[in-house]
Formats: C-alpha cells, structure tokens, sequence
C-alpha cells in the first residue's frame, strides 16, 4: 500500500442459479449468477434477502455509501427469467440499517433489519409487500447483529451476535427462542452457544436440508465476511445445543463471501473486493467536516 492511502470493502450481491441445496452439495455458486447492478465508486449493496411472489422475485438489501456511513435498504424486483425490472428505496430511518432479513409468517411478510446503534432489533410488516414497512414491536431487551430466524420444530428460534469489545460480534454466536414471532423471545441459557472467529457471526437465512437445519456462518479470522462457513445444527431445544462445521464457501477471484440466503430455486449472495485509494481518505474527512458542521447530524 502507498502511504496515504486506505483500504475499502466493496460489496457487491447476485442471484446464483441453483437452490441452496445444491449450494451446500457443493454447486457453484457464481457460474451464470446474475449480478445486481454495479454502484458508483464508495457505494456497494450488501446483505441479500428476498422472495418470490408469483413471477416476480424481490431482491431486499443495504445500499451503503462511505460518503455518509448510513446504510438504507433497497429492493429489486426481477422477472422469472431474473431480468430486473424495478428497483425503488424499501426502508430507511434514523440510525444505520443493513442485513434485511424477511420472514413469511402466514399471509404476512416481515422485514428484520440490523440497526442496532439503535440500541433495539425492530420487527417491520409490509402493508402491501413489497412496500410500506411499519414498524411492529421490538424484540429481544436491546440491540442484535445480525439477526436471522427460523421456524423449527414448531417453536420460532433466532441466531444473532453482540456487540461489545474484543471482537465480540465477530466471534461469538447467541440464540433465543419464542412461541410467537412477536415475542416474548427468551435467551438461550448457554449463550454465547458458540464462540469462535471462524463460524459464529450469522451470514445467512437458516435453512432445512436432507432433514437438518443449516446456518450460514462467517469466517472473520482472515478478514470480516472472508468465506461462509455452514453449520449443521444436531441439536436444538431450550436448553441445548450442538453443532457441526460442514462446508466452507468461498468466491473465487474476490476478497470475501459472507451473506448466503436460500430463495426457491435461487440463492442470493454478496462478495467483495478490498479496494486500495488515497480517495477514500479525503472522503472520510469531508465526511468528518460535515458532521462537525452539522451537515449529518449524527450519521457517520
């Protein structure tokens, strides 16, 4: 690296070709992918989740700027030959939104998004999917990283980190569960259940395959969101929990991997490439001027 120069995370998500069976067999994930569209330079969308409704395919993710550090959730919508035919902003409030994560619960959909400088982890419903997101209620007593849910066995269980020092979102892996997608939800009492760099953080909608249940995980020992590592959880009760590391995924020809999220035959995804610019310092102190002025106000 030059001197004054700074690296940066690029993200960029796709629709890969296959089922996220065929994923955790080993399929390829980027063979004939379609991309999202491509951002100007410093933005990036990340955090891939979706649905098919009908013929369309709706795309949610984080759009993210460097220039105001203030993730929005966007959509996309692509036909059943995965030709994009709108895109149109879905979410955006006061604090930093990524990682929205939707849920069927019946004839509603839900969005949960992370916005946990938030300090809470805040249930949205469509009013009319795939618009108008309304707030619901607050689960959990305060923030979550990361959160994603799955129905199983009849009772709901989410899969979330913490913030905290050391690392700590990185490394350390929470549940809770509930009788209702609403709440009351109740922390594991082992929690962390997991603590390790390499397959804690949530990367990805739990899914069911050959009659077990899947977590994608990152591995954030070599960079943050460097590959996904899946995990098969053996056993999961209210006081319980085993798991083993099955499959690593990484994407050939770029810097990290770490969002994997089943969608019928589809299976969204995001990479990125680390992007080396002296550009990137002067957009961090305009950002920092801004602020200062008054400008963001407390974003950034």
């Amino acid at each position: 690296m030059s001197w004054g120069a700074s690296t940066t995370d690029i993200w960029r998500a796709g629709i890969a070709r296959t089922p996220i069976s065929g994923v955790a067999d080993g399929a390829a994930l980027l063979k004939d992918a379609v991309w999202l569209p491509e951002q100007p330079p410093f933005c990036f969308l990340a955090d891939p989740f979706g649905l098919w409704r009908g013929d369309h395919l709706h795309v949610f993710v984080e759009a993210y700027d460097y220039r105001d550090k203030h993730g929005v959730i966007r959509r996309f919508t692509y036909d059943k030959n995965l030709a994009l035919i709108e895109q149109a902003p879905a979410l955006s409030t006061a604090h930093h939104l990524s990682y929205p994560f939707i849920i069927e619960d019946g004839a509603d959909v839900f969005m949960l998004p992370e916005a946990y400088k938030s300090g809470k982890l805040t249930l949205y419903r469509a009013r009319n999917f795939p618009n108008g997101w309304e707030p619901v209620c607050d689960l959990l007593d305060g923030p979550a990283i990361d959160a994603s849910v799955v129905k199983h066995a009849g009772k709901w269980w989410m899969f979330y980190a913490q913030p905290g020092p050391d690392r700590r979102a990185m490394k350390e892996l929470h549940a809770a569960f509930a009788d209702s997608l609403t709440g009351p939800w109740t922390p594991h009492p082992l929690n962390p259940i997991r603590n390790a760099l390499d397959s804690a953080r949530p990367g990805g909608a739990p899914f069911m395959h050959a009659g077990a249940l899947y977590l994608p995980t990152q591995d954030c020992t070599r960079t943050y969101g460097g590959a996904v590592n899946i995990l098969r959880i053996d056993e999961l009760t209210e006081k319980v929990f085993r798991c083993s590391l099955t499959r690593t995924l990484s994407a050939e020809g770029f810097d990290g991997l770490h969002t994997l999220s089943a969608c019928g035959e589809v299976t969204l995804f995001d990479v990125k490439r680390i992007e080396t610019s002296s550009q990137r310092l002067w957009i961090d102190l305009t950002r920092r001027w801004r602020r200062a002025m008054g400008v963001l106000g407390s974003r950034g």
